[in-house]
């Protein structure tokens, strides 16, 4: 089945990359959801939440399309962490991730606005941070890359030289899990590979 436009409710330039790395020519729409009206525990109840929330804000705009909503956080002993809100927070945060696990859950919620259905997953993938200094904290935090993430790294950036290792998916820990789109594609009836071949 041809796949319509796909469109994504989300200003992140690294879900941007993602999606047309794997050969989709993807609509940028951000949401602009107000996050805050959302207060949840659970890591994986919050981020499905706030994709969902995100996808149904912008999904009457696009009659036509697939909408793909977004949302990671960070866990780290059991405390959920977005983005920080300044540098001092980031700072605060590296100083107690470093050295440690921390387990990155993203939500994806993917709404086919013309057939009326949707599909609303997460994954996640265990990040295992560096033993770095308060001078390289410091100088991390001082280049702004974190205060734009959840979890206060980027591991596509300059945050990528303190993550030790993953354990589960790459691309979820840069903000959307390719292998559980192509999933999401499936149960809507919609093959990943159909936006190659509508190109080609």
């Amino acid at each position: 089945m041809n796949i319509p436009q796909l469109v994504l409710a989300s200003a992140s330039p690294a879900r941007k990359r993602l999606l047309e790395s794997a050969g989709f020519d993807p609509v940028v729409c951000p949401s602009n959801f107000d996050e805050s009206q959302v207060q949840l525990s659970d890591p994986v109840e919050l981020v499905q939440t706030l994709a969902l929330c995100k996808a149904e804000t912008i999904a009457p705009r696009f009659p036509d399309a697939l909408v793909l909503g977004c949302d990671s956080v960070l866990a780290v002993n059991g405390e959920i962490y977005g983005k920080p809100a300044d540098p001092a927070q980031a700072i605060a945060r590296w100083q107690i991730m470093s050295g440690r696990q921390g387990l990155l859950y993203t939500g994806h919620a993917l709404i086919d606005v013309r057939n009326n259905t949707k599909v609303v997953k997460s994954q996640v993938t265990e990040v295992h941070f560096a033993q770095i200094s308060d001078r390289a904290i410091a100088a991390y935090v001082a280049t702004g890359e974190p205060l734009n993430c959840a979890g206060g790294f980027a591991i596509e950036g300059k945050g990528g030289l303190f993550i030790e290792k993953l354990v589960g998916c790459q691309t979820n820990v840069i903000g959307l899990s390719l292998p559980l789109l192509r999933q999401m594609l499936l149960e809507l009836g919609y093959e990943a590979i159909e936006a190659w071949l509508a190109v080609g």
